[in-house]
């Protein structure tokens, strides 16, 4: 197999430009994916998180707009709470206002943040009450009635947020505060909506879409000539894997159909977005292009329950001392797949800049190849150890892609703001594999396959399309990965067909209402 995909192609290595060289293996690039229990892109993903969902950062996304005159932003959306049945209520999904959540931007690869976006909730009860028998009873439910636009009378408790810019160093040390206002009456408070009860709530399949683009912010940030774009609410779950064949020792055909062959597990669901569509000009650093990103949240280090709280929401609690990160997320499948079991909180308290010195073996030699090899025999592990070409894609961003001119690893996404973004017409799923350059692991796009992709490279895929002379530059060679090129997959594949075409991308969340679940590809609803 090995010799079939690399003949003839090495000749050309040098004089073909990247895409047209990663392209050319097209889909022989398969995964060997998830021959071991693992959960969606960061659902679940270490033991303290599964202890507290309202702060489970599940995906973060980082694409240039291909919105139709949104050329010169960049989107940036980051997922939390896993796993949402649309019938939760009923309370449902609010995000929790004794956290901190942060969208972190490094401007030019030191593996610092230089620009901080941080995301503070309040939930208000408003004591809804009804007349019952001539008392004034307060009612159990969020809401008394239908609802719509922002904050309606009806609707018992109301959800907002601040967005706070931090400038500099990580918060404490050398940062700037700001704060994002918005550009119509310049409040700094913003209204979230509440999430999707159902159809008969928001008067038809399509109210909630309407309800929902009246709180898609226009917005300032101080020190940007340009105004951005802030939405926070509920979406459908985008992501997409066979999660229940995958937890179940890879029991599907890893050789199958990479479209339509399993079931995507999370079709059903929903999950709570922080979107932002932010200017280039304004998360650049002068000539250098390339941008990392990741989110984090934070509780207080303390927390004393209240056994006779008194009468209001989240009485019951009370927090103090410093925040302590207790989710991050960057590149999708790193703490599921590649960090061990007694490290993955670790992992999620730490930052970039300390990658190499807390987890380098994980990344240089890791097991997932291994196990892959254990189930899987005709899938030889690589053999190329320090695995660099990891450390590559991972920690570095591959060298003329999206890899910043004087880049220290640290594990994040990472984007090249001067690729062109593609149309949603013209994305292909496999990304910059797929001879789309605006896609991942240069940045990601809501229907990009990062699942393929990911495992794809940690079977040494790179190692095979870098030749014996190491094109790539990732310090491996076709030799080292004998199943580098397997046709490997889940069997589920989406496009960006299955998302809208503009901010914020993500479809309207599942009505509590919807039944049967909806089927796999399902938008709904369509786009208004």
């Amino acid at each position: 197999m090995k010799n079939r995909l690399t003949s003839g192609l090495q000749p050309r290595l040098q004089r073909r430009p990247l895409a047209t060289l990663i392209g050319s293996l097209g889909l022989g690039l398969g995964v060997a994916l998830l021959a071991v229990p693992a959960s969606a892109s960061s659902h679940r993903e270490a033991p303290f998180i599964t202890s507290s969902p309202k702060v489970d950062g599940t995906d973060f996304y980082m694409f240039r707009s291909y919105e139709t005159g949104r050329q010169d932003y960049v989107t940036v959306l980051a997922n939390y709470q896993p796993f949402q049945d649309p019938q939760g209520g009923p309370n449902f999904y609010m995000f929790d206002e004794n956290a901190l959540y942060e969208i972190h931007i490094d401007k030019n690869g030191d593996a610092e943040d230089d620009l901080t976006f941080q995301f503070r909730f309040k939930n208000t009860s408003k004591g809804g009450a009804l007349n019952v028998g001539g008392k004034q009873v307060k009612i159990p439910l969020i809401n008394s009635g239908p609802i719509s636009g922002v904050n309606p009378a009806s609707l018992n408790v109301r959800e907002t947020f601040t967005v706070d810019v931090l400038r500099g160093k990580r918060r404490g040390e050398t940062s700037e505060r700001t704060k994002v206002t918005n550009r119509h009456g310049g409040a700094s408070v913003f209204d979230k909506p509440a999430d999707n009860i159902g159809d008969k709530v928001f008067g038809s399949a399509t109210g909630y879409a309407t309800y929902a683009n009246q709180h898609v912010y226009d917005v300032a940030i101080p020190g940007c000539a340009t105004p951005a774009k802030v939405f926070v609410g509920q979406r459908k779950e985008p992501f997409y894997i066979a999660v229940g064949k995958a937890f179940d020792l890879f029991n599907l055909n890893p050789l199958g159909p990479e479209t339509g062959g399993n079931n995507n597990d999370l079709e059903s669901k929903n999950v709570s977005t922080l979107a932002m569509e932010l200017p280039i000009s304004c998360v650049t650093n002068g000539n250098e292009p390339v941008i990392g990103g990741y989110t984090t949240a934070s509780l207080r280090q303390g927390r004393l329950l209240d056994g006779s709280p008194s009468s209001g929401m989240n009485k019951n609690r009370r927090h103090g001392g410093s925040w302590t990160q207790v989710s991050r997320l960057g590149m999708p499948l790193v703490n599921e797949l590649i960090i061990g079991l007694d490290d993955k909180d670790k992992f999620n308290a730490s930052r970039p800049k300390n990658d190499l010195s807390n987890f380098a073996d994980y990344v240089t030699n890791p097991v997932l190849p291994a196990v892959i090899q254990s189930l899987f025999p005709s899938a030889p592990a690589p053999t190329n150890f320090p695995r660099t070409d990891l450390v590559t894609v991972f920690l570095k961003g591959i060298e003329g892609v999206n890899q910043p001119a004087n880049v220290v690893p640290g594990e994040m996404l990472r984007l090249n703001t001067r690729t062109l973004a593609t149309p949603a017409g013209n994305q292909n799923a496999l990304g910059v594999a797929g001879m789309d350059s605006a896609g991942f692991p240069n940045g990601r796009r809501p229907g990009d396959d990062v699942v393929d992709l990911s495992l794809r490279v940690s079977m040494g895929a790179l190692c095979v399309l870098t030749g014996a002379t190491d094109t790539l530059k990732v310090g491996c060679k076709p030799s080292d990965a004998p199943a580098g090129g397997a046709a490997l997959t889940d069997g589920v594949r989406k496009s960006a067909a299955n998302y809208y075409a503009n901010f914020p991308y993500l479809t309207t969340p599942i009505p509590g209402n919807f039944n049967p679940p909806a089927a796999p590809g399902t938008v709904y609803p369509p786009a208004p």
